[in-house]
């Protein structure tokens, strides 16, 4: 059989290579930039989750670029070869208080970064390396009966290293969030001392049955809005700009459209087709569409990618996601170790799930089989115990009780 594996093996190892010879650079200003956007992507996926404040949640997940040739950096001395890593962990509880309260308690980090040498977990923080690291945690109180919900907390940016060709940068910064809820809409708010990071606004109309809404009809196909005003400084001046991201039910839970665009001068940002086989979210397959510089009526730089999401591995090649949440990476293959599962009552699902997962053990009744409980059903039409003998049917099988003669206390003749 080694003659049939063998082919298999260079041809993988051909597409592969391929794979990471064209692969394109990632640029010094993009990971220079990547702390404010893991700080978005946290906050981001806090109030996405809070909808499910009433369960419990985890999500842990590790990309690795295994070839020096797959991530290249491009700096104003060139092209270098590195490797890029990220890993990130998400969990989330929730405890019912007596007053049919809910207490939600959240935890996000992620870690990434790029070094010029191989490494997994410990970098080793050559001139041209950044590692940084961000942890999001807080609190939320619910009322389910009034449908309202409440969140706050902090998020801590601390920076490793930071080599020689990156701005210079604060080593931990401190930031304040805030997140309020009522019905279907939220607002969210990020601050850094007194300045205004972002403000959120979202509006979750599509029915979900995992919340107790409908698994079917007309509710489960109104479109959900997100609407995020950003305020960030960049080479010393405020980048004001807003971000729309529209996510619309296309077909019975399991195919969405997602359509992202970017105002008042950038456009189109991406967007994407996703298809899940089940509403519960484990498995994914999606294919997007994203546009790599943010220039205005510039239609000539879309990249178009997709990926494959199973649940315990993501593989990607010029999706959106990737390109969001890693350095703006294309033009290679990037995978990704990853669980997540969430869980309310006795339902299951993956993050972002619509229904519980088709777990549940299900009683299949037979015709004409006797109940499991015992049942006494006599011999004769006579109804006397103690005249005539008796069967009983149990759940293991027939077993037969004879009656007590009345005169045997008497003796016999």
């Amino acid at each position: 059989m080694k003659f049939i594996r063998f082919p298999k093996t260079v041809i993988a190892t051909i597409v592969l290579a391929a794979s990471t010879v064209f692969a394109d650079p990632v640029d010094v200003e993009t990971i220079a930039r990547g702390g404010f956007w893991m700080r978005d992507n946290h906050l981001r996926d806090v109030g996405e989750m809070l909808l499910y404040s009433n369960g419990s949640f985890i999500d842990a997940g590790l990309n690795y670029t295994p070839f020096s040739t797959q991530l290249p950096l491009r700096s104003e001395f060139g092209e270098h070869e590195g490797f890029v890593a990220r890993q990130h962990l998400s969990v989330m509880a929730s405890y019912l208080l007596e007053n049919q309260s809910i207490l939600t308690a959240l935890l996000w980090f992620e870690r990434s970064g790029w070094d010029g040498e191989d490494f997994l977990f410990v970098p080793h923080y050559n001139d041209f390396g950044l590692i940084r690291s961000v942890t999001t945690w807080g609190f939320a109180y619910t009322s389910p009966s009034s449908l309202f919900s409440a969140a706050a907390g902090m998020q801590h940016q601390n920076v490793e290293y930071v080599g020689d060709v990156y701005p210079a940068e604060n080593d931990s910064l401190l930031y304040a969030w805030a997140n309020v809820r009522v019905g279907w809409f939220s607002a969210q708010t990020s601050f850094h001392r007194t300045h205004l990071n972002m403000l959120r606004l979202s509006v979750d109309l599509e029915d979900r049955a995992v919340l107790g809404g409908a698994s079917s009809g007309i509710k489960t196909y109104l479109p959900n809005f997100d609407l995020t005003m950003y305020k960030r400084k960049l080479d010393g001046f405020d980048e004001d700009f807003i971000r729309l991201t529209w996510e619309q039910n296309l077909f019975a839970q399991r195919l969405y459209g997602e359509l992202t665009f970017d105002f008042p001068d950038d456009g189109f940002h991406s967007a994407a087709i996703k298809y899940y086989p089940d509403p519960s979210r484990f498995v994914g397959i999606e294919a997007t569409c994203v546009r790599r510089r943010a220039v205005a009526d510039n239609w000539d730089d879309l990249m178009f990618g997709w990926a494959l999401e199973l649940p315990i591995l993501r593989i990607g090649y010029n999706s959106s996601y990737e390109y969001d949440h890693l350095f703006h990476a294309k033009g290679t293959w990037i995978l990704e170790f990853h669980f997540n599962l969430g869980a309310i009552d006795n339902m299951l699902f993956a993050k972002g799930g619509r229904q519980a997962a088709p777990l549940e053990t299900q009683q299949v009744k037979k015709k004409n089989t006797p109940n499991k409980s015992a049942e006494t059903v006599p011999l004769t039409g006579d109804t006397g115990a103690s005249e005539a003998p008796t069967k009983t049917i149990t759940a293991k099988g027939v077993r037969y009780e004879k009656a007590a003669p009345a005169n045997d206390s008497q003796g016999g003749n």
